[in-house]
């Protein structure tokens, strides 16, 4: 992405040495990355256990509550369990790191480098901006659900309170959303330790009645899933929707691979993580064999009466942590957004100097804020918002089998009849899991549709419109070099310093640096045409990030690349430029930036709605001084108008 249509990206920071590594870190440091991959990476898929078996026989399965039909369920959601997360994402997902960083912006642009044609890339593109819409929505519900169904324990304990529950859990994710400007890094370290009672505390309760039960545990065998499915039909197919409630949050596995590295996530799934969700589900199975009462709430009811409070504060405190983990998922595929220019600018500020992942973006933390508290206001309960669940968590991991089929098949080498009869299987069940969902709409599956649907509006507008501005700018422009060789010949005044243009292209002149020598008379000594650039890679090594041409008439051109989970910061690029003469003065130096007014001009190449919409995300774009970090004082704009 070049400089005029770059989009922000945070200030520079020191990344933390096992970013993406593949060595062996040491004991204790593995000890302490699986601690934090429990604490970060599992709170979503660790709180399903509140309301997976609920929903199964509730509103959302509709399933008869019979002995067959619980082992079914939990046969179902051991499978979804072992198939989706263990087989699919940390089996065989995680290993597709765009140089150590994962998710699925990371995942598009890997497999948009592996496209040779233009139509592939722009399938890659949209999968991406689909993608990470649901991941959106995936962001404004999880929230919500979550602490709502830890809250509503205290119907549980003590339904006189029931009232309650609505404004307890707005203020809880309130003041979770005001907290985010202090970052993840202040509270980081306790989580690990929290999630890691969490997990703990989830084995022991469910243990408890599958001891007592131990019948239970023929659930294991698939043959049970297969049998629902021959006595219910569609009634086993719409539990699907229910089931799926188990694996939300599996994304995470893959998002946060760039934090934590691929081994800790590992280790901790499979030594903690899986075996204490089996056993609380299947404890919970035990509980509704022995009394299907309990199916008003099967999670809290595990534990003793005099567990209940205790369990009610932890629950709200996993869930809380939860709701972090995908609020901080959201601001950093946001920054991945922006960088690789599917967003406008946005202000982000680092919360660590350590995590890369650790960001803070200000805009989205407030729109998430005010649509998660209409949501929980507009749905109300857990179980009205379970319908609300599920499209974007299946719509996500549908698309990332299919940008993860692309890499097997072009960047691992992958055979087509290898690749297709292992991602054949993952995408069936992602689609048999979203068409289950797909039945959700009415009673609340719009809501992501909806939210998806306008994020994704956003994105294609912006993009179209920085291609029209792009070609609008170009038509009539200059070629660099042959300017550079005019100016030589018909050298105008000359003034000491240096100025850097800007600009998207590095092939023509600047609209900056014509009305400059045009109104002004004069050029400085030594003019740099700066671009900058966003590759489709997580960073770039110092080593390779410039590249200098000295032109004609003090002239040069420099190219400045990034990667999409770095910083611009062009005084520092400048610094270390060796091939552009003396060394910069930074009180030497002038930054010329172009400020646009675009103007529309319906059918041409957008639509109305499409200008309108491209000109206000211009507007509410982050200003180019602060998104490159040049000092304010240095800068001066030259207006132009563009009519799109």
């Amino acid at each position: 992405m070049a400089a005029e249509d770059s989009e922000p990206a945070p200030t520079a920071i020191e990344l933390n040495p096992v970013h993406g590594a593949e060595s062996e870190p040491s004991q204790a440091r593995m000890k302490m990355l699986v601690l934090g991959a429990i604490g970060t990476v599992y709170g979503d898929i660790g709180t399903s256990p509140l309301y997976t078996m609920r929903e199964a026989f509730g509103e959302t399965g509709r399933l008869p509550l019979t002995p067959e039909s619980i082992l079914g369920v939990l046969s179902l959601v051991f499978w979804a369990l072992i198939l989706v997360v263990t087989i699919k994402y940390v089996t065989v997902v995680l290993r597709a790191d765009n140089q150590g960083e994962g998710g699925i912006m990371a995942l598009s642009a890997l497999a948009q480098d592996t496209s040779t044609t233009p139509r592939g890339r722009l399938v890659i593109a949209i999968l991406a901006m689909v993608g990470t819409s649901l991941f959106f929505g995936d962001g404004v519900i999880t929230p919500a659900i979550s602490v709502l169904s830890a809250v509503e324990g205290l119907q549980v304990a003590a339904p006189g309170l029931r009232h309650l529950v609505v404004p307890l859990a707005l203020v809880i994710l309130v003041g979770l959303f005001l907290l985010q400007r202090r970052g993840t890094d202040t509270v980081g370290r306790f989580f690990g330790p929290i999630m890691l009672v969490w997990f703990v505390t989830l084995a022991t309760i469910g243990l408890i009645h599958v001891v007592a039960h131990p019948a239970i545990l023929r659930a294991l065998s698939p043959l049970y899933a297969v049998r629902l499915f021959l006595d219910h039909h569609w009634a086993a197919f719409v539990a699907l929707a229910a089931v799926v409630l188990a694996i939300t949050g599996a994304e995470a596995l893959y998002a946060d691979v760039g934090h934590f590295g691929r081994r800790p996530i590992q280790v901790a799934w499979l030594g903690l993580i899986l075996p204490a969700l089996v056993m609380n589900y299947f404890g919970q199975g035990a509980l509704l064999l022995h009394d299907p009462r309990t199916v008003e709430n099967p999670f809290y009811l595990l534990a003793p009466p005099w567990a209940l409070y205790p369990l009610l504060i932890l629950a709200t405190l996993a869930t809380v942590i939860a709701s972090q983990a995908v609020i901080s998922g959201a601001f950093s595929l946001s920054r991945q957004a922006v960088n690789l220019g599917y967003l406008p600018r946005l202000q982000i500020h680092h919360t660590s100097e350590l995590e890369i992942g650790q960001v803070y973006v200000p805009r989205v933390n407030w729109l998430l804020m005010t649509v998660v508290a209409l949501v929980v206001v507009g749905f109300g309960s857990s179980s009205a918002l379970a319908g609300a669940y599920g499209i974007a968590v299946t719509g996500t991991e549908a698309i990332t089998s299919l940008l993860a089929y692309v890499v097997a098949r072009r960047r691992w080498g992958w055979s087509r009849l290898a690749a297709m009869s292992v991602f054949l299987v993952f995408l069936t069940v992602d689609l048999s899991f979203f068409s289950a969902n797909v039945l959700k709409i009415p009673h609340g599956g719009w809501f992501p549709i909806g939210f998806a649907a306008l994020s994704v509006a956003a994105m294609a507008t912006w993009r179209k419109g920085r291609r029209v501005v792009h070609e609008r700018r170009s038509r009539a422009a200059s070629s660099v070099r042959d300017f550079a060789e005019w100016i030589e010949a018909h050298p105008p005044t000359r003034v000491p310093g240096t100025a850097v243009f800007l600009t998207g292209n590095p092939d023509i002149v600047p609209s900056a640096l014509l009305h400059n020598l045009k109104h002004n008379k004069v050029l400085h000594e030594r003019v740099i045409l700066l671009t900058v650039r966003t590759e489709d890679v997580p960073r770039f090594l110092d080593s390779e990030r410039m590249t200098a041409e000295p032109l004609a008439a003090g002239f040069h051109m420099l190219l400045v690349r990034y990667g999409f989970f770095e910083s611009p910061d062009i005084p520092r690029a400048l610094a270390k430029c060796r091939k552009c003469g003396p060394p910069f003065d930074i009180m030497q130096t002038s930054f010329f930036l172009s400020r646009e007014k675009l103007l529309p001009k319906p059918g041409r190449d957008m639509n109305a709605w499409e200008e309108q919409l491209f000109i206000a995300l211009n507007h509410a774009a982050l200003d180019a001084t602060e998104f490159f970090s040049i000092p304010p004082d240095r800068v001066i704009e030259v207006g132009s108008q563009i009519e799109l």
